[in-house]
């Protein structure tokens, strides 16, 4: 019979993402300069980056900027960075809404100068028009837009309470706030939200009355972040 080391095992938590077999390790390597053993983080957090990334900016090649900006962030960071459960990747999703934020700014900033110039000038960039009419129905659509809407805390908050189900303990620890500020901002991010997709005409029925990932989160992490 052959038994198999416990190193080999990765242990999955409560939303489903099975985690890499010593993580820490591995990151304490690379916080020391080990550029393999970051790659290797890269490799395994790249993909889950990258969808978040997607979900935000809604563009393939801005969701690819993204991605390699997060990474650059944090191997340039890599001495602050806080782990969550053994793993950097509540950091790295953080760190993700932030540069998207910035990026989305910057991509407008470029679209007012190219609107300026005359057509001849530049090509249009239909990427974006392709995912917009590939999210343009529905639910779905109406809890993306107002999410873009919200607050930098209470996207983050919602991101690693709701999306990926992280406990108010752990999303304290990655956001390093106190458990009671993480509570009080879901609770306020949960009701901004419902509030936001009722003005546009969408009752997507969020239950408002939980304010801990530890029990029903109310808006489902399907409909506002799609596939982990």
């Amino acid at each position: 019979m052959v038994v198999q080391s416990p190193h080999a095992l990765r242990s999955q938590n409560h939303w489903g993402y099975t985690a890499l077999p010593d993580e820490i390790t591995i990151w304490e390597r690379a916080r020391e300069g080990d550029d393999s053993s970051f790659a290797t983080l890269f490799r395994e957090h790249r993909d889950r980056i990258y969808g978040q990334a997607l979900r935000l900016t809604r563009s393939s090649h801005d969701a690819e900027d993204v991605t390699a900006l997060v990474f650059l962030e944090a191997w340039r960071r890599r001495s602050n960075v806080r782990l969550v459960d053994g793993s950097i990747l509540a950091w790295l999703l953080v760190c993700t809404n932030l540069v998207s934020r910035n990026v989305d700014r910057s991509r407008r900033r470029h679209r007012i100068a190219m609107s300026k110039l005359s057509p001849q000038e530049h090509a249009d960039d239909h990427s974006d028009e392709v995912l917009t009419r590939w999210d343009s129905t529905g639910r779905e659509s109406a809890l993306r837009a107002a999410f873009l809407r919200l607050s930098p805390n209470d996207r983050d908050v919602l991101t690693l309470c709701v999306v990926y189900e992280y406990s108010l303990a752990d999303a304290a620890t990655a956001l390093d706030v106190p458990v009671g500020t993480v509570k009080s901002r879901l609770s306020r991010a949960k009701k901004r939200l419902a509030d936001l997709t009722l003005a546009a005409g969408t009752d997507l029925g969020l239950d408002l009355s939980s304010t801990s990932p530890d029990s029903d989160t109310g808006a489902s992490a399907s409909t506002l972040g799609g596939t982990r």
